[in-house]
């Protein structure tokens, strides 16, 4: 198998994995500390994004309240269990022990579509190993998540890795948020904060280094917004890094400009950007170091 492949997608929870933009996936439950001790119904709430089961007795209970059940690392090797879980229906997120090989990996990810369940997707978590998520991604085509549960500032270099979305615990996407169920289920290990951290990685690293092929005028307009708000981000580190420059200059503002530099920064962009090419981006950072100056201007006003 190679990179060649043609590409699944599988759709958890509304969203589109593995087609598009990256993507963050939370209310991740697990029922596996309970060991079967308590009520996977109660456990669950109104409705998970994913959740993981101790048993084939939690499996009714996933199959009705959850967009998507979890293979998790732990009972990779339960096979009944393995093939029960496949045999839901439901999309299957299958995780790598960490002794596994990419190889091994993706042998299990097949074993649950021989089942007659395509609407399978890896999942790195623990520690993660972004190689072996690349190369898994690469060699089986099939989406692979990243799990940043336990290290959500993990989130930009899994995205920058290849990841096709984010796995945290913390409330539902899919879910009510002010006092959801559902919510209230997963956020445990993971705040809002730690969610929104994975969302602005999605949307920033996603915007740089992500293809992206939209389909329709909302698409579109949804990937020139995640392209924009990157945008914006390096326009106000620009702005801050042109700031220290003034400061450090023996002559500022607007009367320190450096033409001859200004311009071997635009032909050095326009190797970057052919199609917009030297006079139009001549123009462009013409106004985003006016701006700057601007700022820096007005900072400096007693």
């Amino acid at each position: 198998m190679t990179s060649t492949l043609e590409r699944h997608m599988v759709t958890i929870g509304g969203q589109r994995v593995g087609d598009g933009p990256a993507v963050v996936l939370g209310g991740r439950v697990s029922l596996r500390p309970h060991r079967g001790q308590a009520d996977a119904r109660e456990v669950l709430r109104e409705r998970a994004t994913l959740a993981e089961p101790y048993s084939a007795a939690d499996l009714p209970a996933i199959a009705a309240l959850a967009d998507a059940v979890v293979v998790g690392a732990s009972w990779t090797r339960d096979i009944p269990l393995v093939r029960a879980a496949a045999g839901l229906g439901l999309p299957v997120v299958v995780e790598r022990r960490p002794s596994a090989s990419v190889e091994e990996w993706v042998e299990l990810a097949g074993y649950c579509a021989a089942e007659g369940n395509d609407q399978v997707v890896l999942c790195e978590g623990g520690r993660l190993d972004l190689g072996v998520l690349r190369a898994a991604r690469a060699v089986s085509g099939r989406p692979v998540l990243a799990d940043v549960s336990h290290d959500p500032g993990l989130s930009a270099a899994a995205v920058a890795a290849g990841a096709d979305g984010l796995v945290v615990a913390g409330p539902s996407r899919t879910a009510p948020q002010e006092g959801g169920a559902a919510g209230q289920a997963g956020a445990g290990a993971v705040g809002v904060a730690d969610l929104r951290a994975a969302e602005e990685a999605v949307t920033l690293v996603g915007a740089l280094l992500r293809p992206e092929s939209p389909g329709t005028l909302a698409e579109c307009r949804e990937a020139i917004d995640r392209v924009d708000a990157a945008l914006a981000t390096l326009l106000e580190r620009r702005a801050a890094l042109a700031g220290v420059v003034q400061r450090l200059k023996p002559v500022g503002g607007f009367a320190g400009r450096d033409l001859a530099r200004e311009r071997a920064l635009v032909a050095r962009m326009a190797t970057r950007a052919p199609q917009l090419g030297e006079e139009r981006l001549a123009a462009v950072m013409n106004a985003v170091i006016e701006a700057g100056l601007h700022l820096s201007e007005e900072r400096a006003r007693p």
